[in-house]
């Protein structure tokens, strides 16, 4: 396999007493390579992910990470701490007392020091503008912020690629746009997956979807909808 960051190689999923979820997919992602993922419900794309950080293992098929094919656990392991992963609900990734230590928690795993560890975890809540929320407790936080910490979280550990499934889960307009200006100023590899066109379109450079268990060139159609929303009784344009 060709030394791509992340490549998926014929890969073949089926959930017990299902259809293939996944059928023969091929996927790679290369440096600077900033790819939108999207397709319908069930469609495979979380499944997709949690193959390549290897969460779950494929009926058939190769994964290879940063030019090595895994072929164990303890590969997976490793590369997983070069790789940003954002899992969909942030509930899932924050575990810790405070915010600080959820955020220190992956340089630590990386054989950082305490005060190496905590000074990555400042810099990274700066980055994501949470200076100060060092002392809070996770799971009293905002949606939004709880979405931000966890972006933070992998931040801190300076991954040589981001992963984001479904990174506007529950965010408010506020607390997407932020995000969006966050991802913009972060110049490294990435694969978003959303539903949302307009997250896609202002976080990645292109487009590509799964249909029936396999990757496709990916493009988002114009077209004409309803919508109700605050200031939909007065005069207004949408960008």
């Amino acid at each position: 396999m060709s030394h791509a960051i992340i490549e998926l190689k014929n890969i073949v999923y089926a959930f017990p007493d299902r259809e293939n979820a996944l059928n023969g997919l091929t996927f790679h992602l290369h440096h600077g390579e900033k790819l939108g993922l999207f397709g319908p419900n069930g469609a495979g794309k979380t499944t997709m992910l949690h193959i390549l950080m290897g969460l779950i293992t494929p009926n058939t098929g190769e994964i290879a990470l940063f030019g090595t094919t895994m072929t164990d656990k303890d590969m997976f392991n490793e590369a997983r701490l070069r790789i940003g992963f954002l899992f969909q609900h942030s509930d899932d990734q924050l575990f810790c007392p405070t915010v600080l230590d959820d955020v220190a928690f992956g340089p630590l795993n990386q054989g950082l020091s305490k005060d190496e560890a905590a000074s990555r975890a400042q810099e990274a809540l700066q980055a994501v503008g949470l200076s100060g929320f060092e002392g809070r407790i996770p799971h009293r936080l905002s949606g939004g912020e709880k979405k931000l910490v966890a972006l933070a979280t992998i931040l801190s550990m300076r991954p040589e690629v981001l992963i984001l499934d479904e990174p506007t889960t529950g965010l408010s307009p506020e607390a997407k746009d932020r995000l969006i200006g966050i991802l913009r100023n972060l110049d490294m590899a990435r694969l978003v997956v959303s539903h949302d066109p307009d997250f896609l379109t202002a976080t990645t450079d292109r487009l590509i979807a799964i249909r029936d268990g396999q990757i496709r060139p990916g493009e988002l159609k114009p077209h004409t909808h309803t919508h109700v929303h605050e200031e939909g009784d007065t005069p207004h344009q949408h960008d």
